[in-house]
């Protein structure tokens, strides 16, 4: 035999409160993220939130994508279209456009000119 006592032996075998704390400590810190992971399991409207976000953002991408393909599809047609149309077709057009934005630029001049004159009347 050793010549240890039961007591000694006891002793010798229990942690020291250095490590009693250490344990408590990280403990401690075990439960406190195990109860934050609890509470954002049962925090339905955060939850929400973030399937909300994520949603959006996939919405916004497929937006700008199918944007892209749009404008890429538009500016194709718009040039097959110029090529294909004769030149004198082109010129009327151009002109008709023209007069429609004249016409148009008149036409909002002669109004504002009258909601003036309205105003300063009354």
């Amino acid at each position: 035999m050793t010549g240890e006592s039961g007591a000694e032996r006891r002793a010798a075998d229990e942690p020291s409160p250095e490590e009693l704390r250490d344990r408590i400590e990280h403990t401690r810190d075990q439960l406190g993220r195990t109860v934050e992971a609890l509470a954002a399991k049962a925090d339905v409207a955060a939850q929400a939130r973030q399937r909300t976000a994520a949603v959006k953002e996939q919405a916004t991408e497929k937006a700008a994508l199918v944007t892209g393909q749009i404008r890429d599809g538009v500016e194709h047609v718009a040039h097959l279209a110029a090529e294909k149309t004769p030149a004198p077709v082109r010129d009327k057009a151009g002109r008709a456009a023209l007069l429609t934005i004249g016409a148009a630029l008149i036409v909002f001049l002669l109004v504002r000119g009258n909601r003036r004159d309205n105003r300063r009347r009354h």
